[in-house]
């Protein structure tokens, strides 16, 4: 008897059953194969905008997304630094063979931990809680809670022209029973879609006809234990490039469009908006002339290139016509042709905010199982969810993240109160306090919590202690140090476009104004300050006006949190609430007033009415 089952060793799986250890609970990994744990089957890399600051929040909560992907990154961007903190994200570039083998070394090595090879069949359901699992081989394996993380296993289709194949990606088996187990007790699935591009040879590719993308010539890393040593040195790095599709490359599309699986009827689940086929990109974008197209590397020991943007399920003859029209490409040879993948998902409005499933007591959903898209969706929802499965085991009060606190908290909070019918994807857009939730302080948001709930270790928590010992009193010492009127400042802020010092003032002061640095004030501060210490500072100081509004926005969605809503109201016959909100109210079912508010159709007013009905009780 375990306590949790995790099935599916894809990025969430992998987060899920980890923390399950870190948590010291009798885990298993179901698997169909260890050495496929953390598979890139689509886009090689972690990060990104809204993505990275999800990869830090992970990282804060003890996870090994972050730390794998330092150690295995090919190239390090950090994205958005025109603009303000706030939408700033790294993003890397991965090697997609080393990080699989350091993620099932890790898996293999971790202690606590068993590892099944083999299919999921079905799950063993008793009075509507989960009992365990059935394997493919007809052995059962019993356990108090089952995580279900099978990403596009599920049914799953692989489309191509006019041809579908039962598939998973990378030519894995596909699980067919295990979504009609589910439906069997009540859990409503639909049909997503989505795909991947060609992969080219390298040697192939006239990388003179592409504009060359570097990484960014500084040190960043998602784990704050990384350390400059542990990843390559900028000169050491891969670069990307950046060509654009043709006007030939469009006339073909539009020319074969009723040969794209996509069009010709043979795809029944949506796909991506966010990030679409290129016959999809045609016909939405019609008055565009060209489309970025992303050159990526995928691994050292690989000589292919990922041909990011160029998704479709067009033929293979149409490929090759639709990749030799694009510039550089004239005599490129593809090395895996590009497909669309159909499978089955969850509807995650059955998912309570703890990601344990309505329908059935202790199975919780993670990954794209629940309708969303990306590795670092997946791999947070999995955290999150190996974590709430042991405080259930202990009976102890779900660990749910507010709007406020993480992205992550910004993710579920989405899915389980307006759910998605088409796959779901993080921006920077969807969170309301984005300035809040930035990637440099994702360890004072989260490292704490984390700590209480035994996912991060007391090492861990007593450098952060040391760090945030350190900002405060390198804030203190900016403060004391009193900068005078004079040549050599005046010089620096004319340099600046700013007048010289009327009189003098602080250093922290000093830091308020746009474009003023710590390492260029440190002349005058004679005292060494760390970068990552520096960096932090300026951005409170500089910013301390929207953040503190942010803050109290913040503390208003608190109130409305706080209000919470009991389970078994009977909103069906709740008198001057509108149908539609006692329906929808009812599916839901709300955990707090906040909550409520931000659900599909729920207006002003029927929240006004919930509001004085709930004061009533």
């Amino acid at each position: 008897m375990y306590d949790v089952i995790v099935v599916g060793a894809g990025h969430a799986g992998i987060e899920a059953v980890m923390a399950c250890c870190r948590m010291k609970k009798k885990a298993a990994l179901v698997t169909l194969d260890l050495n496929m744990a953390g598979s890139m089957p689509c886009n090689p890399s972690i990060g990104g905008p809204a993505k990275g600051i999800v990869v830090r929040e992970i990282d804060a909560l003890g996870g090994l997304m972050p730390l794998v992907a330092d150690r295995t990154a090919l190239q390090f961007k950090m994205l958005n630094t025109t603009k303000g903190p706030g939408v700033w994200s790294l993003r890397v570039q991965s090697d997609k063979v080393e990080y699989k083998k350091e993620m099932a070394r890790i898996l293999s090595q971790t202690p606590g931990l068993e590892v099944i090879e083999e299919g999921c069949a079905s799950l063993i359901i008793e009075n509507q809680c989960v009992k365990g699992i059935r394997l493919q081989n007809g052995r059962e394996v019993f356990s108090k809670t089952v995580i279900l993380t099978t990403g596009t296993y599920m049914a799953s289709t692989i489309l191509r022209g006019h041809t579908a194949t039962e598939s998973g990606p990378e030519d894995q088996p596909t699980i067919q029973t295990l979504s009609e187990c589910l439906r069997k007790h009540g859990v409503r699935t639909f049909r997503l879609k989505t795909g991947t591009p060609p992969r080219i040879q390298k040697d192939s590719i006239d990388f003179s006809q592409a504009e060359v993308q570097p990484g960014t010539d500084d040190f960043f890393a998602f784990s704050e234990t990384t350390k400059p040593s542990d990843v390559l040195s900028f000169e050491n790095q891969e670069v990307c490039h950046l060509i654009y599709t043709a006007p030939l490359t469009h006339q073909i599309i539009r020319n074969h469009l009723h040969d794209s699986a996509m069009y010709s009827g043979l795809v029944k689940g949506v796909g991506p908006r966010y990030c679409p086929s290129i016959e999809d990109k045609l016909v939405r974008f019609a008055d565009k002339e060209r489309h970025q197209l992303f050159l990526e590397p995928e691994s050292k020991s690989m000589d292919t290139i990922y041909l990011q943007g160029f998704s479709t399920s067009m033929p293979v003859d149409v490929q090759e016509e639709m990749v030799h029209s694009l510039p550089g490409l004239q005599n490129a040879k593809i090395e895996k042709y590009a497909y669309a993948i159909e499978y089955d998902a969850v509807d995650p409005l059955q998912m309570k905010p703890s990601m344990e499933n309505k329908i059935i007591e202790n199975l919780f959903t993670a990954g794209q199982i629940n309708g969303t898209s990306g590795y670092e969706e997946a791999a947070g929802q999995g955290l999150m969810a190996g974590i709430n499965a042991c405080l259930k085991i202990d009976q102890k009060p779900p660990f749910i993240l507010k709007r406020d606190e993480a992205y992550i908290g910004v993710m579920i909070d989405d899915l389980c109160t307006k759910g998605t019918k088409e796959p779901y994807r993080l921006l920077t857009s969807r969170a309301e306090y984005r300035l809040l939730l930035r990637h440099d302080n994702a360890d004072q948001r989260l490292l704490r919590k984390g700590y209480e709930i035994g996912v991060v270790s007391k090492e861990r928590y007593e450098d952060f202690l040391k760090k945030m010992d350190m900002i405060q009193s390198t804030k203190e010492a900016l403060a004391m140090v009193h900068i005078k009127p004079g040549p050599d400042i005046d010089a620096y802020l004319h340099s600046l476009g700013f007048d010289g010092l009327g009189h003098g003032m602080s250093a922290l002061e000093l830091l308020k104004r746009p474009k003023v640095k710590v390492k260029d004030l440190l002349p005058w501060i004679q005292k060494t300050i760390d970068s990552k210490i520096a960096s932090q500072i300026e951005i409170e100081v500089k910013y301390a006006g929207y953040i503190e509004k942010a803050k109290r926005d913040a503390r208003h969605l608190q109130t409305m949190e706080s209000r919470v809503l009991p389970l078994d109201l009977d909103y069906l016959h709740m008198d001057n609430l509108r149908l539609e909100a006692r329906q929808k109210l009812d599916q839901i079912r709300p955990r707090t007033l906040g909550q409520a508010s931000r659900i599909s159709g729920i207006n002003p007013s029927d929240i006004a009415i919930l509001s004085l009905f709930v004061k009533g009780k």
